[in-house]
């Protein structure tokens, strides 16, 4: 995921390649990274951290608070720590860093790797009104971002962070029932995909409520008022919405 926001603020513009350091205790990784997106890299935090206005935690949840204690003493109150991790609490990563340093808890989700990303976050204490709208620029140039305050974060993750799960179920789901009436695989799964893709467009570029845009397709007595009839008796409107209350409830659970 850091590599992804890397290559966002770099083909959006908001950062050169020169302006960004990245660390890993993965050399071979770091040597692609450098060759790939030629920005410089290291393999000491605190060194790295150093100097840089921002610092983004793209690290495991277990690892965010051990990185952070590296990171320390190279800190200034001048600086803004991103974690990208879940379940970490700004309290826990506040405590670990010098008094003062603003930090910033975000959850992305995987399609910011093709810069269509949907990210929640909250600001630190610490965090003044540019470096929350520095924060949101680099969540923008991966995708979409809001900020919402520390508790809806796990709300965040049981929609858009586990959210693209539901939806390649989905696109799997209406691609076997291409193949079961008659289509072949290949075409099912393109067809599926695209569907989605447009469906979702329409969603965010024609300012509709879902409602009013599934009217629009909805002829009286017509083939998708059936299909839709079929989903409503199975369950999918509600089986969706306990998708997102169990995920956001294990987010909780895992702080």
């Amino acid at each position: 995921m850091g590599a992804a926001f890397a290559k966002g603020v770099i083909s959006s513009g908001v950062l050169e390649p020169d302006e960004i350091i990245v660390t890993d205790v993965d050399e071979t990784r770091l040597q692609t990274l450098a060759r790939g997106l030629r920005v410089m890299v290291a393999t000491d935090n605190a060194s790295a951290a150093s100097d840089a206005e921002v610092v983004l935690l793209a690290v495991k949840p277990p690892l965010v608070l051990d990185v952070a204690r590296q990171l320390g003493e190279a800190l200034t109150r001048n600086q803004l720590v991103i974690s990208i991790a879940a379940g970490v609490s700004l309290d826990k990563i506040e405590g670990v860093l010098p008094d003062g340093v603003a930090v910033v808890r975000a959850m992305p989700n995987t399609p910011c790797q093709i810069g269509a990303g949907a990210i929640g976050f909250s600001a630190g204490k610490a965090v003044s009104k540019e470096q929350a709208l520095e924060a949101k620029r680099i969540f923008d140039a991966v995708g979409i971002s809001y900020e919402v305050p520390e508790k809806l974060l796990s709300a965040v993750t049981g929609l858009s962070g586990s959210g693209p799960a539901y939806v390649y179920l989905m696109i799997e789901a209406l691609s076997d029932a291409g193949v079961r009436v008659g289509l072949p695989r290949p075409i099912a799964l393109k067809l599926a995909a695209q569907t989605v893709f447009g469906a979702a467009k329409m969603v965010l570029e024609e300012g509709e409520h879902p409602a009013v845009l599934k009217d629009q397709v909805t002829s009286p007595g017509g083939t998708t008022i059936a299909g839709i009839d079929a989903l409503e008796r199975a369950g999918f409107r509600s089986a969706l919405i306990e998708a997102v209350k169990a995920s956001a409830k294990r987010s909780e659970e895992l702080i």
